[in-house]
């Protein structure tokens, strides 16, 4: 069976290259990260990713944004997104969950248990 595929998206290098680098840790994933919302779509249209966790503030286009067009599309309309945000209040996750997020994870992402449980979620 082939390694399921995860993009992460963040603007932050140092946060997204931990973030990859847990997912790493925790099992036999092909990574791939984006700096932005527009760099996500381009990386997503490529990757065609199983599961995306993506940043709701970003410069060039922001998270919102970049999962309304996800959406849009034929073949990410269904993949999971995780929205890793150090920011959501309510109004942000009501907005994010009405786009088509699917779960939310707390920036920082300080614990694999987390991590983890969102994994087994979507990938048994």
């Amino acid at each position: 069976m082939a390694p399921k595929k995860i993009l992460v998206v963040e603007d932050n290098e140092d946060d997204r290259e931990i973030l990859a680098a847990r997912l790493k840790r925790l099992g036999d994933f092909v990574i791939s990260t984006a700096g932005n919302g527009k760099e996500a779509l381009d990386v997503a249209a490529d990757a065609r990713p199983d599961l995306i966790f993506l940043d709701l503030r970003m410069p060039v286009m922001d998270g919102y944004q970049a999962m309304e067009e996800l959406r849009r599309t034929e073949w990410a309309g269904a993949v999971p997104i995780v929205v890793v945000s150090a920011h959501a209040g309510e109004e942000d996750k009501k907005r994010a969950l009405k786009i088509g997020c699917n779960d939310f994870l707390p920036k920082p992402v300080t614990e694999d248990a987390s991590l983890q449980n969102l994994l087994r979620k979507y990938f048994g």
